[in-house]
């Protein structure tokens, strides 16, 4: 057996120390908001979830700190994309038939208007083509992921660094509004479980919002939310090389397309196939039952610790900073995918 070298050993030291403080910080956050949860709901029925992101909101200042900066992006892209993956040991292959094509069409055709609305209100607000590209597609796919993703594609204009930053954050800072503000309006609008997650999972911009979003309102509506965000997330691919492809007939030259495969989704997808499986295989449940109880365990408290991070990596401050020609162009495509999605949804009730 091949013995580990101590430089390796040393490496990964090193990297596990640059993430303890802010694992543990946004660790300490999601237990707060564990234990305080059933205190809370005795006033005010608040989920853990939300309490974790107000927590760590109201915790960014010490979440500033450089030290805590690694440890918190650790826990809002690879620990929140894997516990969202294990979310496919709650969903079934009969689930995702249940939503329908018509569902998925109403997704699509959100998506190209969103992304066409991009370039429209870019150009309104007097704004280069390749802003418009960033948000159309953050907002259509999946928040800042698609905005990194675009950007590869995109020619080097004067503020291009600048306009990826403040994309970067105001898709945040309106997908973590939105958490706070959609599940208690679905109610209003008078939603079922499955309208609910569609909505929830069609207009949030990104995962970790959805997910908290989701199962705040309850687990049926959790998993639906993740089915359709993912089903946005596949979409990331098609999207980014149509983007550079416009770019490219526009006759300017960008860099090369670097799409990260969105191997959580796969990973989701594959337990989804599973969990379908389970039912058929009574001889596997003595082990399959608690092996799948502790991993949806696991995962439970991946997302809650996930999205504490998001809340400590919150500032109100900078939000509040930002140009209004940037945040009209952003509050115009959220407007927009809100719009159509929930337009989409109260209409489909006549038919």
């Amino acid at each position: 057996m091949a013995v580990p070298s101590p430089q390796i050993s040393r490496s990964l030291s090193d990297v596990a120390i640059d993430f303890a403080p802010g694992v543990a910080l946004s660790a300490a956050v999601a237990v707060a908001a564990s234990l305080a949860a059933p205190t809370v709901a005795q006033a005010v029925p608040i989920p853990a979830m939300v309490l974790a992101l107000v927590i760590g909101i109201a915790l960014n200042p010490l979440a500033s700190r450089p030290e805590m900066q690694p440890g918190m992006a650790f826990c809002v892209r690879t620990l929140l994309r894997w516990a969202v993956a294990l979310l496919g040991l709650r969903v079934a292959l009969s689930d995702i038939a249940a939503l329908g094509i018509a569902t998925g069409l109403l997704v699509v055709l959100a998506m190209i208007v969103t992304l066409w609305a991009g370039f429209f209100f870019a150009k309104v607000s007097g704004r280069p083509p390749g802003f418009g590209a960033l948000v159309g597609s953050a907002t259509a796919v999946c928040g800042a992921s698609a905005a990194l993703a675009t950007s590869t594609v995109l020619p080097d204009y004067p503020g291009k660094q600048a306009d990826l930053v403040f994309v970067v954050v105001a898709v945040n800072a309106l997908a973590t509004l939105a958490m706070v503000i959609f599940p208690p309006l679905c109610l209003l609008l008078g939603f079922d479980a499955q309208s609910t997650g569609v909505m929830l999972g069609g207009t949030i911009h990104d995962v970790a919002q959805v997910v908290g979003a989701g199962y705040a309102v309850s687990e049926p509506v959790g998993n639906t939310a993740v089915i359709v965000k993912l089903f946005r997330v596949l979409l990331l691919l098609p999207v980014v090389l149509g983007i550079g492809w416009y770019f490219t007939r526009q006759g300017v030259q960008h860099g090369e397309a670097r799409v990260p495969v969105p191997v959580f989704a796969i990973v989701f997808l594959a337990l989804c196939l599973i969990n379908s499986a389970l039912p058929l295989l009574p001889a596997a449940a003595p082990v399959a039952a608690p092996l799948k109880a502790m991993l949806i365990e696991l995962s439970g408290w991946g997302l809650l610790i996930a999205i504490g991070a998001l809340g400590l990596g919150t500032s109100v401050a900078t939000v509040m900073a930002l140009g209004w020609r940037h945040v009209a162009t952003v509050l115009a495509t959220t407007t927009v995918i809100f719009a159509l999605v929930t337009g989409g949804l109260l209409v489909g009730r006549f038919f």
